[in-house]
C-alpha cells in the first residue's frame, strides 16, 4: 500500500475534520458564495475529482453548485439533488438517538458501557466497565480505532467482496485488538469503534437496530425522503452519485462497496438538502430537549493548541469569520462536509464522488478551502 494501513484507514470514517478550515484565504468581496463554491469545484476537477457538488444557503436563501460526471463510463452529469455515501457525518445521527434515549430517563450517558454491553470491551487492557457512553460520543473512551487493523484494511480497502457483512461485535474485537491509546477521558482520539458500539447500547435498550431508530426518530419526523441507512445492500439507490478510487491514474468505480464496515459509524445515504436540513434541525433544538441540547454542544478539545473542539457526533472549530460546527465524512469513494453556524441559519454541504483513504490531496484542500471561503461570505 502507499502509506502504512493505519494511516490510510484511520480516514475512512472521516478526513481530519477540520480540514480546509484553518488559513483559508478571504474570499474576494466580487464574489457571491455560490460563485465562490463553484470556483473550488472547478479546481477540484482539475485536481482528479469526477464530481462536485455543494451548496450554501442562508436562511431561506439556498444556491446549487456542481461541477463533472456522476458517472464517469457514461458521462452523466452530476446534479447536487444526486445521493452520495455521507461517512463520519452518520455519527450526529447516532449520538442524536441516545440523546433523546437519556431524555426519555432510558439510559444516562454516564452510564458505563459494560452496563448495557457486558463483556463487550475487555481486552487488551481496554475495559467497559471504566468507559461511559459519554466517552464514546466525545472520542475519548481509548479504544483504538477499528479501522487500521489490517484484516479490516484489507478487505475494506481491497473491495474485492462489496456484499461482506461485519457484525458490530467482530469490528469492536478488531479495536480491541490492540491496547488503549488512552486511559478513559484522558484525551481525544477519533475512533469509528466508539461509534459501531454507541450503535449496539441503542439496540440493548430500544430492541431495535440503529438504522430502525434513526428511521423513526430523525429521517421520518425532518422528512428526509432521499436519506437512507443501509444495513446489508452495497448498491447505491436510484439518482446518485457513482464513488470511485483513484490510484496511479486509475479510477477504480467503488459505487458498491461494505455497508456494514462503519454501519452506525459511517454508513448512512443522503444528499445536501437532506444533511442541511438535519444539521439545521439539531442546531436549533428541533430534535433534542435543551438539556440534550446542551450536552451535545459541550465539546472535549481536540488538541491543545487550536482551540477545536469535539461535541456529541460533532465538531466546532474556529475560523477566520468565527466559530462554526462541522463534520467531516469520507468512506470508500466519498467525501463530504457541512458547516453550519450556531444558529443554523449559515450553511454549506459539499460532496464529491472519490476517495482513496488518504489526506490532504489537492482536491481536499482546494474544495475544503473553497467551502469555508464560501461560508464566510454569507
Amino acid at each position: 500500500m502507499f502509506v502504512t494501513a493505519k494511516r490510510i484507514l484511520a480516514l475512512a470514517a472521516a478526513v481530519p475534520l477540520m480540514a480546509g478550515l484553518a488559513g483559508a484565504a478571504n474570499a474576494a468581496p466580487a464574489q457571491t458564495p455560490a460563485e465562490i463554491l463553484q470556483a473550488g469545484a472547478q479546481a477540484g476537477l482539475k485536481d482528479g475529482y469526477p464530481a462536485v457538488i455543494g451548496m450554501v444557503r442562508d436562511g431561506d436563501n439556498t444556491q446549487y453548485i456542481q461541477a463533472g460526471a456522476a458517472d464517469r463510463v457514461k458521462g452523466t452529469p452530476a446534479d447536487p439533488k444526486m445521493k452520495f455515501r455521507i461517512g463520519s457525518n452518520t455519527k450526529a445521527f447516532t449520538a442524536t438517538v441516545l440523546l433523546q434515549l437519556e431524555a426519555e430517563h432510558k439510559l444516562s450517558l454516564d452510564d458505563t458501557v459494560d452496563h448495557w454491553l457486558p463483556g463487550a470491551v475487555h481486552a487488551n487492557g481496554n475495559d467497559g466497565t471504566k468507559i461511559t457512553l459519554r466517552q464514546l460520543l466525545t472520542h475519548t473512551s481509548g479504544i483504538p480505532d477499528y479501522a487500521g487493523n489490517a484484516q479490516f484494511d484489507l478487505n475494506y480497502v481491497g473491495n474485492l467482496d462489496p456484499s461482506l457483512q461485519w457484525a458490530p461485535q467482530t469490528l469492536v474485537n478488531l479495536g480491541t485488538a490492540s491496547k488503549p491509546v488512552a486511559a478513559p477521558g484522558a484525551k481525544y482520539s477519533y475512533s469509528s469503534t466508539n461509534y459501531v458500539l454507541a450503535g449496539m447500547v441503542i439496540k440493548a435498550v430500544t430492541g431495535n437496530d440503529p438504522a430502525a431508530e434513526i428511521q423513526h426518530r430523525i429521517i421520518e419526523p425532518l422528512g428526509l425522503h432521499d436519506t437512507t441507512f443501509p444495513t446489508s445492500d452495497p448498491a447505491m439507490p436510484a439518482n446518485s452519485l457513482n464513488g470511485y478510487f483513484l490510484a496511479l491514474g486509475v479510477y477504480r468505480d467503488v459505487t458498491a462497496s461494505q455497508v456494514q464496515a462503519f454501519g452506525s459509524a459511517g454508513a448512512i445515504v443522503s444528499t445536501l438538502d437532506d444533511l442541511a436540513t438535519f444539521e439545521r434541525a439539531l442546531m436549533t433544538g428541533k430534535l433534542l430537549q435543551p438539556a440534550q441540547e446542551q450536552e451535545l454542544k459541550t465539546t472535549v478539545p481536540m488538541d491543545a493548541t487550536s482551540g477545536n473542539g469535539y461535541g456529541l457526533g460533532i465538531g466546532h472549530a474556529q475560523t477566520p469569520c468565527g466559530p462554526v460546527w462541522t463534520h467531516t465524512g469520507a468512506v470508500l469513494g466519498y467525501l463530504s462536509q457541512w458547516i453550519t453556524s450556531d444558529d443554523g441559519s449559515k450553511q454549506m454541504v459539499y460532496a464529491v464522488n472519490e476517495f482513496h483513504m488518504i489526506e490532504g490531496t489537492p482536491g481536499q484542500t482546494d474544495v475544503g478551502t473553497a467551502a469555508l471561503n464560501a461560508y464566510c461570505a454569507l
